[in-house]
């Protein structure tokens, strides 16, 4: 499997596993190939309706993004996880 190949099975497993959340914008955020357990690690942003920012009034809102880290067995090609990944502010 590639890397093009693990991105497009995590996307569809994101898009299925979370299709009635109404989830938008979903796109690559990270990558890894771990060698040592043969797994891709994947990180997904999306956004979800009631993601929304509730700040002060003069910063632009926008949608909040959630991530997920799904891995995937590189020689099944099946997800074994979908995760949180918690991201730092900077």
């Amino acid at each position: 499997m590639d890397a093009r190949e693990a991105v497009k099975l995590a996307k569809q497993h994101v898009q299925e596993l979370f299709a009635t959340e109404g989830i938008v914008n979903l796109g690559l955020e990270e990558i890894e190939f771990d060698r040592l357990q043969q797994t891709w690690q994947i990180t997904l942003g999306f956004s979800r309706p009631w993601d929304v920012y509730n700040g002060t009034p003069l910063i632009e809102k926008r949608p909040l993004r959630t991530y997920k880290r799904v891995i995937i067995s590189d020689q099944e090609k099946r997800v074994i996880s979908v995760k949180n990944r918690d991201v730092a502010d900077a």
